[in-house]
């Protein structure tokens, strides 16, 4: 039976509705937010799987419909994720992962399919919405609800919930918070340069509003939720695990202490293959071996775990030995590649990332094919993750999950301080290399992406650094930790990145594995990282302190000018045929698609913007187009050259592309009989403009132009002196 259940939130219509669609799913919930709407379901699989993970999948399918499009490209329909659904995916993974039960092991999908986008009403805030609550109504164990608002600011400093598509337009904030009621669990934020204590009042502001979410779940789930399935509780013989932390916690201990990353990790996979082959022997006659060893499997990682989250909260002391708020050692570099537009070079511990940037037209812009009002960006990070980066071999393929948001962090954050198109009309794409990674890659990629930018000589407002900020809890006391390395990110309750300028931050990004943290948790975090980013700044600007004032040689040059935009037709041509010519003939080439071909954007409002390497060549371009677009005056004298001769007059250029008639009347003061008498083709001559005929052809004169002899001059004044007398005896009478 279908049922529906409304919220008024904060002036918008919140509907649920359930019971008519999707009716074999565990849970299904069509979500209406406005004109936004959104299906969720979720659905679990019968038997538990045996890997040693929660095996949980969270879907967005944006489904073009929804906003009036129809796909583009060869195939007409919906293909691979797009970046935006990828990351909308993990905007809503990342809050209802920690919701589960540990023990859980069923194979778990949530599915959100966007079937209508009203753009003032968040789609993806409406499937965080809906698949907590799919979650909730289910049998699925599910310890939520979970409920996420953006979080905008207007221009006098006031919070925004869910901003419309234009208040997001001049919001120097784009905040994305998730939480429970009693705590957040996420956050996803891009920001002009904030303080961090207006991001804490801004945190705080949206769990008050997250707050109001989760009891409009609640309500629903008291009255339609379905009983939860029990799970067997996953036990562990007593008498094994106390034998195995005999046998294994102090070789445990040793190896987690050890410094350099992989003897470290060596050293604790050693571990648990001696635990492992010591009880294989112990139990060998055992009539329950097969469940034995199952336990003693978990109980060496679960020492593992235990002595790292032990030694940092009780006895202070990190696996590398640095204290709570000490940064690994710190490098950086710039110039590393000699023909790259920009390359930088940094590296914090064991993790070590290349960054290069490189400069193309405006017409090299990104095209999107999404949901969103933008169709276009013209600023791209790529982060590449290789396998060998951890000492590992694996698969090669198409970018991941993981690669997909974690350079959209990095280009969230440094797109903060990006010269706009205007101040600076290129295409900016930086790539990041992850080397070597022991943890906080992404920050890496944020600190050495702003090196190439600045190496590359890009206008950025101000230098930009990252820092990965950690969280040990025993849920009593707790330790936060600054730069968290790959085992303390592992085995650690939150991981936080911030990254930001000098005068405040330009991104954020927080995950937990616990249920949620509290103000006085996020507020030492931010400080925290802000006295750990001014440190890195120091080394940065070491290095390079400013964006250079001159490009790279091999960065394209570029010239902007303004044309008419009437004259935009005559330059493309027709069938793009006169742009084309210009194209050829100026950069000298066989082909538009040759490397050394001149590039041309112009835009609808007659900007014109021209990119080479040589500047002749843009000077050449430029001329071209100049000669095109530029009108005559009329009543001006120019220097013409012959170009046609006719029984009727000849044809004259003005400059390349401006063509018009001398009639044989106006070729001379004198009557001509045939023009080839006066001129010929290839003769420079003088001409007046005489205007346009109602055909939009151009008429001039010689006569006009040359200069007057002695006897025309005292011609005109007796006709004149004749035409006075006779006008004033006319009048007498």
């Amino acid at each position: 039976m279908k049922k529906v259940f409304k919220l008024n939130f904060l002036g918008r219509d919140l509907t649920v509705e359930t019971g008519q669609l999707a009716k074999q799913t565990n849970g299904s919930v069509l979500v209406r937010y406005g004109d936004t709407v959104v299906l969720s379901v979720c659905v679990m699989g019968k038997t538990p799987v045996t890997q040693d993970f929660f095996p949980l999948q969270v879907l967005y399918q944006e489904k073009l419909y929804s906003v009036g499009k129809i796909p583009g490209g060869f195939i007409k329909r919906e293909g691979r994720p797009t970046d935006s659904a990828t990351l909308a995916a993990r905007l809503i993974d990342r809050p209802i992962r920690p919701m589960f039960n540990e023990n859980l092991r069923n194979e778990i999908q949530v599915i959100n399919t966007v079937l209508s986008v009203d753009q003032d009403n968040s789609p993806e805030m409406a499937a965080m919405f809906g698949s907590s609550l799919c979650l909730g109504i289910s049998d699925i164990p599910f310890d939520g609800p979970v409920s996420g608002v953006m979080v905008g600011m207007d221009s006098k400093g006031k919070f925004i919930i869910n901003p419309t598509t234009k208040e997001a337009e001049t919001s120097p904030l784009a905040l994305t918070v998730a939480g429970t009621k009693d705590a957040i669990c996420m956050v996803e934020a891009g920001c002009k340069e904030l303080p961090e204590k207006t991001m804490l009042e801004a945190l705080m502001f949206a769990h008050e509003n997250i707050k109001m979410l989760c009891d409009f779940q609640n309500e629903i789930i008291s009255e339609i939720g379905k009983e939860k399935v029990e799970l067997e509780p996953a036990s562990i013989d007593e008498s094994v695990e106390q034998m195995v932390r005999q046998y294994a916690t102090k070789d445990m201990l040793e190896a987690i202490q050890i410094k350099e990353k992989l003897e470290k990790y060596a050293k604790i996979d050693e571990v648990k293959e001696n635990t492992i082959a010591h009880f294989e022997e112990e139990f060998a006659l055992d009539e329950d071996k097969d469940k034995k060893m199952k336990d003693v499997s978990k109980v060496v990682n679960l020492i593992e775990g235990n002595e790292v989250r032990r030694l940092i909260i009780e006895k202070h002391i990190r696996p590398d030995g640095r204290k709570m708020d000490e940064i690994r050692p710190l490098h950086a570099e710039v110039d590393l590649l000699p023909r790259t537009h920009g390359s930088g070079l940094f590296s914090r511990g064991e993790t070590q990332v290349l960054a290069t940037t490189t400069l193309g037209p405006l017409s090299d812009h990104q095209i999107l094919d999404g949901l969103g009002i933008e169709d276009t960006k013209r600023f791209m990070l790529h982060y590449n993750f290789p396998n060998f980066s951890v000492g590992e071999i694996g698969r090669y393929g198409s970018p991941g999950r993981r690669e997909i948001g974690h350079g959209a962090l990095g280009e969230r954050a440094l797109l903060q301080v990006m010269p706009s198109e205007e101040e600076f009309p290129y295409t900016v794409r930086v790539v990041s290399e992850v080397l070597e990674s022991n943890g906080s890659s992404s920050q890496a990629t944020i600190c050495s992406g702003c090196l190439s930018l600045m190496a590359a000589g890009v206008p950025i407002k101000a230098p930009v650094a990252g820092i990965a900020m950690g969280l040990i809890s025993n849920g009593k006391k707790y330790t936060i930790l600054t730069d968290i390395q790959g085992l303390e990110d592992h085995m650690g309750d939150m991981d936080f990145k911030v990254a930001g300028t000098r005068e405040g931050i330009t991104a954020l990004q927080m995950d937990i594995k616990i249920k949620g943290v509290t103000k006085a948790i996020l507020k030492e975090a931010l400080d925290e990282a802000k006295k750990a980013r001014m440190k890195i700044l120091d080394v940065m600007e070491e290095v390079i302190s400013m964006p250079r004032k001159e490009l790279s040689k091999y960065a394209p040059k570029v010239e902007t000018f303004t044309i008419n935009p009437d004259k935009i037709k005559d330059v493309i041509g027709k069938g793009g045929e006169m742009i084309t010519k210009i194209i050829l003939e100026s950069s000298n080439v066989k082909s538009v698609n040759d490397k050394d071909a001149v590039k041309v954007d112009i835009d609808d409002d007659g900007r014109v913007i021209i990119y080479h390497m040589d500047k002749e060549v843009i000077d050449k371009t430029r001329q071209m187009i100049e000669n095109i677009t530029k009108e005559v005056e009329i009543g001006k004298i120019y220097n013409a050259k012959v170009v046609k001769v006719e029984d009727f007059g000849c044809f004259v250029e003005l400059w390349p592309g401006c063509e018009g008639l001398v009639h044989v009347s106006q070729l001379d003061s004198k009557r001509v009989e045939k023009p080839s008498d006066i001129v010929s083709v290839g003769d420079e001559i003088v001409v007046k403009s005489l205007g346009f005929d109602n055909k939009g052809r151009l008429n001039l004169s010689r006569k006009d132009a040359l200069p007057k002899s002695n006897e025309e001059k005292e011609t005109k004044e007796k006709n004149k002196e004749v035409k006075t007398k006779g006008l004033f005896g006319k009048n007498k009478k």
